[in-house]
């Protein structure tokens, strides 16, 4: 897994650049108030919360420990999200390279860890309970119906971007990538725990994984946002304690699965099933 670790490396330091001049950079975003707020919220969870999740993640995959490669997988997942919301919902400006960077290295990360994880030996007495695979499909669920919710009266509308008002943007990155992306690969995730299957356990516990610090992230950018302009209906103070609920709640099903997940690495290359 040499190429993946090193990339991975490169990922934490670059990611760490970005999300730190995105921050501090007086004026680089040029983005309505609100949306600069919360662009600023996300650079800080990327900051403070992923890059050190993924930094300290990765001595522990060098050694061998599958729940550091679950974590590192979860970390990497979430960069690779918001590094997409970096380089399409943020106005062009000079940090551009480097969210471009952020996403390249996420992405090609992000595959090589899966490749590795899928690769390992499977121990089928290792299997986590079918409530976190409910609990997983219980979200995807409630979170597709949510996004579907807007999606769908506003494409036969007379006005159709009118969600769109007040956040600068022409389309919505996240209904783009939640749903042809992230919500149909924790679906199958969820089916995958529901049917017992020990071969997703690690995959899982990365899901869950990033669904924590994106509920964390979720919260801060809200929050972010709502103070950089308090008049905006864009984000919500009121979702605030919600997505910080939904972060202490996640964190209970990602504990029980990685308890589930074998302590030892296998060599890769080896069985699946």
């Amino acid at each position: 897994m040499t190429t993946t670790t090193w990339l991975t490396r490169g990922l934490v330091s670059v990611a760490a650049v970005a999300a730190a001049v995105t921050v501090l950079v007086p004026d680089l975003l040029s983005g309505t108030a609100v949306m600069n707020g919360s662009a600023r919220g996300t650079a800080w969870v990327v900051l403070l919360v992923a890059v050190p999740l993924l930094g300290l993640s990765l001595p522990g995959v060098t050694r061998g420990s599958r729940r550091a490669l679950a974590l590192a997988t979860g970390a990497v997942a979430y960069l690779t999200y918001n590094a997409v919301m970096f380089a399409f919902a943020t106005p062009f400006n000079p940090a551009f390279l480097l969210y471009v960077a952020m996403l390249s290295l996420s992405v090609w990360s992000l595959l090589g860890l899966v490749a590795h994880v899928r690769g390992l030996d499977v121990d089928a007495t290792q299997v986590a309970p079918r409530w976190t695979g409910v609990y997983v499909l219980v979200v995807v669920a409630l979170n597709t119906a949510a996004w579907l919710g807007v999606v769908v009266p506003a494409t036969y509308a007379d006005e159709p971007t009118a969600f769109l008002d007040g956040t600068g943007l022409t389309t919505n990155p996240v209904f783009v990538q939640d749903l042809a992306v992230w919500l149909p690969a924790m679906a199958w995730l969820g089916l995958a725990l529901v049917r017992l299957r020990p071969d997703v356990v690690v995959l899982a516990a990365a899901g869950l994984t990033f669904w924590v610090v994106e509920a964390i992230g979720v919260a801060v950018d809200q929050w972010a946002g709502h103070l950089a302009d308090p008049s905006s209906t864009v984000v919500s103070q009121a979702a605030v304690p919600g997505f910080a609920a939904l972060a202490v709640v996640g964190t209970v099903p990602l504990l029980v699965v990685l308890r589930r997940v074998p302590a030892g690495l296998a060599p890769s290359g080896g069985a699946r099933r």
